[in-house]
């Protein structure tokens, strides 16, 4: 565990954010630390008026210098990690029945650092953080313990693991599995793919999709920036006519070509696209392509506040093409999953397109993260999924 008694001091005027329950505590806001440490150490974080005020584990490669883990003077051991583990599993409440769902969501669950998703009878996760990897091997067994997984996965990569100054890691670290973890949402057979994106798999959007296939009877629809294709499955499912898939990735659209066939969906009604999908949206636009229904579940186009603008003229370029391209009274479903731009930011970048594309939006339903991915209102950052499902129609109707 390192030295116990390393002592971090904040400074005396820094921001009620990190009193107000957020855990991150920046460079800039520490006075000093006393005693030595590891980074990665569990240390004490003390008020500039040398109270308590929190335990967590530091790094000082990271701006973001010490994650706190308690606000009481506990031990960090497998007791209180079990203790986190299970009240996060509590707090998923009915969910935890389903075959597949987050156990943990790093922040939001005090355990700032570690993602864990349940892909059936198997586990994949992330140390994203030096902190919680040195307290991988208890975790892991606290994990095997509760789940008695057939295998775990661990996806440990990206830039904000460089920043942290750990290795990138990818492989079954306990028992072993398929590449493609066989799960099911809503009563549809998906695959994890253990060498795709994050985890392998999104399971954040699945409130949206459901809601999303009570429109799909007959309609054409198209599937963009469709990974493996969650929203696409879901119209099939509901009786669509037609889907559309399209996505950058080769990979990811085998790996949707593979789910379709697992769930018996007839090729007659999918197309899958290897594309980009602003490129795509713009060549169908030109070919007068009309759709009932256009889903928009890009990437993260910001990751943080400098690509903000960025973000902005990327969001209302492809809402945009896609309102031109949908049948009058069609469906726009459109996501944004970064915190970097809010709720009313995103249904503004919305009515700007409108305005341009010359429609009425009319909301049908606006959802977010299900209860496994919480969002907690003292931690900004765990609240990141916007989800809309808007009718279009011509304003000169």
């Amino acid at each position: 565990m390192g030295n116990r008694n390393a002592k971090v001091i904040l400074k005396k005027d820094i921001k009620r954010r990190v009193f107000n329950g957020h855990p991150w505590v920046y460079d800039n806001e520490i006075e000093k630390i006393e005693g030595n440490f590891e980074d990665g150490d569990i240390v004490l974080v003390y008020t500039f008026a040398n109270q308590f005020f929190g335990i967590g584990y530091i790094n000082t490669k990271s701006k973001i210098t010490v994650r706190l883990l308690s606000r009481k003077p506990v031990e960090i051991n497998r007791e209180f990690l079990k203790n986190r583990i299970l009240q996060a599993i509590r707090n998923r409440y009915s969910i935890t029945k389903e075959n597949a769902y987050r156990v943990i969501f790093g922040e939001a669950d005090g355990l700032p650092g570690l993602i864990v998703d349940k892909f059936n009878e198997y586990l994949t996760v992330q140390f994203n953080t030096l902190g919680m990897n040195k307290l991988k091997n208890l975790i892991l067994d606290i994990l095997i313990e509760i789940f008695s997984p057939a295998g775990i996965f661990e996806r440990t990569e990206g830039s904000s693991v460089k920043k942290e100054g750990l290795e990138e890691f990818s492989g079954w670290i306990y028992g072993s599995g398929p590449e493609l973890i066989p799960f099911e949402i809503n009563g549809i057979k998906f695959l994890a793919d253990t060498k795709g994106q994050k985890t392998g798999a999104f399971l954040d959007q699945r409130e949206n999709a459901r809601k999303l296939r009570e429109f799909a009877h007959d309609k054409i629809c198209l599937d963009c920036f469709s990974y493996t294709g969650n929203f696409g499955m879901h119209l099939l499912s509901g009786g669509a006519k037609h889907v559309t898939f399209v996505d950058y990735s080769e990979r990811a659209i085998e790996v949707a070509k593979e789910i379709a066939k697992l769930n018996g969906f007839d090729k007659d009604r999918t197309d899958f696209v290897v594309a980009n999908a602003f490129d795509y949206l713009k060549s169908s636009y030109e070919k007068s392509k009309k759709y009932d229904i256009v889903v928009l579940d890009p990437p993260s186009f910001a990751k943080s506040a400098s690509s903000r603008d960025a973000a902005f003229k990327g969001y209302k370029e492809i809402n945009y093409r896609s309102m031109k391209l949908l049948k009058s009274e069609g469906l726009l479903a459109t996501a944004s999953c970064t915190q970097v731009v809010s709720q009313s930011e995103f249904e503004s970048i919305l009515v700007d397109a409108a305005i341009d594309a010359k429609v009425l939006l009319r909301l049908i339903y606006r959802g977010g993260q299900p209860v496994d991915h919480p969002q907690v209102y003292n931690i900004l950052e765990t609240m990141y999924l916007k989800f809309l499902i808007l009718q279009v129609s011509p304003i000169n109707n």
